[in-house]
């Protein structure tokens, strides 16, 4: 994304998509508004395409939220309460005109889920041997399920986050410690992270999660009571890297808020969060046990600066930011991320066995590869670290073990086995946790 003059490289992403090009697939690109998919899509990807030789009247741009774009197929922007989207017809006209010959097409399409029937439509385009067809939107059921599930395995998805740490660090201008204390305050959604001033982030945020993420909620799934989905929202931004679940949600609201919400209500909004990528759950998985626990989860926010100003940047632990920032860190990365728990035995101070469960953070997996990863803010001291790593060491397979902690230490193994690593090392090395 660009603005001040700045441009940020969205490499990782952007290599993604050249590695899917022309593979017959519709590659979806989804993600939390705003996090830059628009501009990696119609910008680096667009250049992309033509710095390898591609003619620009085979790349077929259409922004289906643009003003301009409507105009040119005779449509018109819709009111908030109009319940229709885009006339097919008069996108697939606009597109036929622009196919004159057999070349290869690309088709970059934004903002997919205002069209009328874009199934249909995309699923025509599939069919076309020269068209290679690539799509954003911002909602997980519409798209990152929907097209897969309708195109009987052919969408590929690319999923997007607001900028990494790493990304963060390419255009700010300060040291990597000032950066990781901004970075877990105001987060990384782009144009956030462009504003100079402070007072100017915090507008931003606020902007976009009362004006943008909340009222597109409450359009797309037509939710009546706005308070309850704010005041859900704020529950759950008060206790990020905590277990819970729809049931013990409606008992706070009982006791708290005095309201009658239903834990079915709960689970509902809760859906629609995570639909439009502004949380995400972790599931509990039993190690030992080998097996899932349907409830309570984790939840953690995309953008830990759209969590923050939720809360007016109070209640800002830092060591559950840091954990939530290490999850999205984990995600970005491709991992399947669950919370881990081990059943084990002990005694009691009065000599009598007691069943414990401990807890480990993350359990991450990519393939055949598996970690398990512990948050530790600190570690001031022997008594602290054999606390943290007490967890992984009742582990008994042979997956690698990680302790990460904010201390600036250099990496290093225990006598367990076990590797310690600071934050900073871990969000701008992938490598490291793989030596």
């Amino acid at each position: 994304m660009a603005g001040l003059g700045v441009e940020i490289r969205r490499d990782y992403y952007l290599k993604k998509l050249i590695k899917r090009k022309n593979n017959g697939l519709i590659k979806v690109i989804t993600g939390i508004r705003y996090c830059g998919k628009s501009y990696l899509l119609k910008n680096l990807f667009y250049n992309h395409l033509i710095e390898s030789g591609v003619d620009a009247d085979h790349i077929i741009r259409f922004d289906f939220y643009s003003g301009e774009d409507l105009y040119m197929i005779g449509e018109r922007h819709h009111s908030p309460i109009e319940k229709r989207g885009v006339d097919p017809e008069k996108f697939m006209a606009y597109v036929r005109s622009k196919v004159i010959d057999e070349g290869m097409y690309y088709l970059l399409l934004d903002e997919i889920e205002e069209l009328d029937c874009f199934e249909s439509v995309l699923n025509g385009y599939l069919r076309k041997d020269n068209m290679d067809v690539y799509v954003t939107g911002n909602f997980a059921k519409l798209l990152s399920k929907g097209v897969v599930t309708q195109f009987a395995g052919r969408g590929d998805v690319v999923h997007v986050y607001p900028l990494s740490f790493a990304e963060f660090m390419s255009v700010y201008k300060g040291d990597q410690y000032a950066g990781l204390e901004e970075y877990m305050l105001y987060g990384g959604i782009p144009w956030v992270v462009l504003q100079e001033n402070v007072n100017d982030k915090a507008s931003v945020l606020q902007f976009l999660l009362n004006v943008v993420y909340l009222r597109h909620i409450t359009k797309r799934f037509q939710v009546k009571n706005k308070e309850e989905l704010g005041e859900l929202l704020n529950v759950l931004s008060s206790s990020i890297g905590s277990l819970t679940n729809p049931e013990k949600l409606k008992n706070t609201f009982k006791s708290e808020k005095k309201s009658k919400i239903s834990s079915q209500t709960i689970k509902k909004y809760i859906n629609y969060f995570e639909d439009s990528f502004l949380i995400e759950s972790a599931q509990r998985y039993d190690i030992k046990g080998k097996a899932y626990k349907v409830t309570p989860k984790k939840y953690y926010f995309s953008d830990l600066g759209l969590r923050n100003s939720r809360i007016n940047f109070r209640q800002l632990e830092p060591n559950f930011c840091m954990e939530n920032v290490i999850y999205n860190e984990l995600r970005m990365r491709g991992y399947n991320v669950d919370v881990g728990v081990i059943a084990t035995t002990e005694k009691n101070h009065e000599g009598k066995i007691v069943r414990k469960q401990l807890e480990v953070d993350f359990v991450c997996n990519l393939g055949s590869s598996r970690y398990y990863i512990q948050s530790a803010y600190s570690l001031p001291d022997e008594t602290k670290r054999t606390q943290e790593i007490r967890p992984c060491r009742k582990i008994d397979d042979s997956f690698k073990k990680i302790i990460i902690t904010k201390d600036f230490v250099h990496p290093y193994y225990d006598d367990y086995g076990i590797l310690t690593v600071n934050i900073y090392d871990f969000l701008l090395d992938p490598e490291i946790i793989h030596r």
